[in-house]
């Protein structure tokens, strides 16, 4: 028989109610299959509305099986005398698990280490539902993930409960049947409670584990299922939409959180004035969403309109009172919006410049004056090492760098200049967008509005790069002020604590340098960031590093490279990372070689022997001192391999460079099968060392081969 249980309680968080259900019902099912009282196949259905939590698990059994159990009693020395008599201590183990001294002769011996042990073979009795329940039960209340823990008390007037919100009925059935447990003060039954305001009846008495979800929507107006009612928004979302020829705002969490809200989901089409489409449309968009859960549409062209959308708890006959309710409480927070705005633009972003000064960055690193002086110095700094890259990197102007500098200059120095308007101070997550409209509105040149609104991206993973040469170098320049500082200050990441979002930081960096190929090396980067802090910080450059190699490492697997694959090219850290790509993908294309393996391998061995060299490696290679036929094999297939190895490496073709070493796995193993490296004669030795420091070096410019050795 199937088994359904739910917990009804007061109101839940909305932004934990997806994961409460989750979690509700996974542990309470693991727990019994555990407990062998329903099969490990069986289906789990989770239920999780605004005011409960349930989960309906097929094919649980009334009584787990009986189980075969060997237990480990103790050493023979300890448990039996020297003429096989139960000791005492024997005796009163046996005692404990509920047997007598009649088990003694079916008692077995058995190696245990060194000694002797005691086992007893006995039949475990299966747990009845009743107590397997509610032993999951317990399990799972205490593992559910509350972000916080209330403390009520029960009708009793004296005993505290906690638990995330007030609970007030516990159903459990099985079949048909209840199941008798117990939990936050409550005993099970078989009644709940359904909507608010649209259940036909007060309660509603669940007749079977199956019939629950069916009962509760058409008795009690609620869908219980989360998933369901998921839909269910979303199919009514898009209806609406289709009908006014407009696109509901994608926004995953903000349809959980909703989902979360509502039992019985009903979607009302509103509008508001059209007059606030004057206001920029992400701090509209924002506030609705953010303040009232709408969901605003959007044109074909993914430009706001005046219409959006409501999810109703309740389903009227006549719902022109739901709607306007919320056209009425919109429109304050949209004038709220448009007043934050006018007011905004009487000031321009210059003159609040003297104000960033009083703005505190951090303690130990100043203000975000400071802070934007310190960004401006960077992204100078980066547009020199452009302008001398011995890669081209061009951009649009006569004089390209001269005018980027301007641009860059003028942007990094307003860029922070928003987080005094109003508008951010607001909305903390229009910083950067307020700042680009807000430059516009002055009249700045384009590239810079678009570089003070972009200078934060990427701001989450998948987020868009910036999108010209000026928003780049001041969004690198911010990035790499924060990490530097912050690790130049010992505030490092630790564990699954990242306050100052360092690691997504460092992504943002790796992203840029990648997919947009710039002609810079990070080290080189880090080294220009470090002197425009002065005093303030110690050098963090090899920690640092370290840090960056290891969030390149993770995005890389990631993105679909096998580890082997990255740890060869990551182990020679790669300066440039906008190489990294091209290498992955040499590395890729030499593995596929049919010469691959026994190069990789023989390029392993070659390092193994260079780590055993005392002193100084030797470079120098003499034809006079190439005695066997093999090293002079090797020696001229070297000679031949690595210039072209090399102009290809040069060239930046890096599959090419390593495709060409394919030449060299006949004489490697030739070599390694007929030639003494390490011979008697030490000159002998010396040139062989040296032929093999050539090898080493020709095969491992693009990559360490030796890491896809097996």
């Amino acid at each position: 028989m199937n088994l359904l249980v739910e917990l009804f309680v007061e109101e839940l968080p909305p932004k934990a109610l997806k994961k409460l259900g989750e979690s509700f019902a996974a542990v309470l099912a693991d727990s019994l299959k555990a407990q062998g009282l329903a099969a490990t196949d069986a289906a789990v259905t989770s239920f999780a509305s605004p005011r409960r939590l349930g989960v309906h698990v097929t094919g649980v059994a009334a009584k787990a099986a009986d189980k075969a159990v060997q237990q480990k009693l103790m050493p023979v020395a300890v448990a039996l005398t020297a003429d096989g008599q139960a000791t005492p201590a024997l005796l009163k183990k046996l005692a404990s698990l509920g047997a007598g001294p009649d088990v003694v002769p079916q008692l077995k011996r058995a190696p245990d280490g060194k000694a002797e042990a005691l086992f007893w073979d006995s039949m475990q009795a299966g747990a009845t539902l009743a107590q397997g329940l509610q032993k999951a039960l317990d399990e799972t209340l205490a593992k559910l993930p509350i972000p916080k823990v209330m403390s009520y008390q029960l009708s009793d007037g004296w005993t505290d409960v906690k638990f995330v919100r007030p609970a007030h009925g516990l159903v459990a059935l099985h079949g048909t049947e209840v199941v008798p447990v117990q939990a936050l003060g409550l005993t099970s039954g078989r009644t709940t409670i359904g909507h608010r305001f649209e259940a036909a009846q007060p309660t509603v008495s669940i007749e079977s584990a199956d019939s629950y979800a069916a009962q509760l929507r058409e008795q009690g107006a609620v869908i219980a299922s989360f998933t369901e009612r998921r839909a269910e928004i979303s199919r009514q979302l898009k209806g609406a939409a289709d009908a006014l020829s407009l696109t509901p705002i994608d926004d995953e969490a903000l349809l959980d959180e909703v989902t979360a809200l509502v039992e019985r989901p009903n979607v009302l089409t509103c509008a508001f004035e059209a007059e606030f489409l004057a206001v920029p449309q992400e701090c509209l968009i924002l506030t609705m969403k953010a303040n009232q859960k709408y969901f605003p549409l959007l044109d074909s062209h993914g430009k706001l309109t005046r219409h959006f959308l409501v999810v109703s708890n309740i389903a009227p006959a006549d719902a022109s009172a739901v709607t306007q309710g919320n056209e009425r409480v919109v429109r304050p927070r949209l004038a709220d919006a448009k007043f934050f705005f006018d007011q905004d633009r009487k000031k321009k972003l210059e003159d609040r410049l003297p104000g960033l000064a009083k703005v505190v960055y951090h303690g130990k690193l100043g203000s975000q004056g400071e802070r934007a002086e310190r960004v401006r110095a960077i992204a100078h700094a980066i547009v020199n090492q452009l302008s001398m890259a011995t890669l081209p990197y061009t951009v649009d102007a006569d004089d390209e760098f001269k005018v980027l500098d301007s641009k860059v200059q003028q942007a990094a120095t307003l860029a922070k200049c928003d987080l005094l308007t109003d508008m951010v101070g607001e909305f903390p997550e229009l910083q950067g967008i307020m700042g680009g409209y807000y430059a516009r509105h002055e009249g700045l040149r384009d590239g810079v509005a678009i570089a003070i609104e972009d200078h934060y991206k990427p701001r989450f993973a998948g987020d868009a790069l910036p999108r010209n040469h000026t928003g780049t170098v001041v969004a690198l320049a911010d990035k790499l002020e924060t990490l530097v500082g912050l690790f130049g200050i010992g505030q490092l990441p630790t564990g699954d604590k990242d306050p100052f979002a360092l690691r997504r930081h460092a992504l943002g960096v790796i992203r840029i340098l990648v997919e947009k190929n710039l002609p810079l090396d990070l080290p080189a980067l880090i080294d220009a960031a470090v002197p425009v802090f002065g005093e303030l910080i110690e050098n963090p450059s090899p920690a640092l590093l370290s840090f960056f190699a290891d969030r390149l490492s993770v995005s890389l697997r990631d993105q679909g490279y096998s580890a082997q694959e990255v740890d060869a090219v990551l182990a020679l850290n790669p300066a440039r990372l906008g190489d990294v790509p091209k290498r992955l993908e040499a590395v890729r294309a030499f593995a596929a070689l049919p010469e691959a393996a026994s190069l990789a391998a023989a390029n392993k061995r070659v390092g193994n022997i260079l780590k055993k060299v005392e002193g100084e490696l030797p470079t120098a290679i003499s034809q006079a001192l190439l005695k066997e036929a093999a090293e002079q094999a090797l020696a001229a297939a070297v000679a031949e391999v690595q210039p072209q190895a090399d102009t290809l490496f040069e060239q930046h073709d890096y599959t090419g460079s390593l495709k060409a070493l394919a030449a060299l796995k006949a004489p490697v193993d030739a070599f390694f099968d007929d030639v003494m490296v390490n011979a008697e004669d030490p000159a002998l030795r010396a040139n062989r060392l040296a032929l093999l420091g050539r090898l080493h070096a020709a095969m491992n410019r693009v990559a360490d081969l030796s890491r896809l050795a097996t």
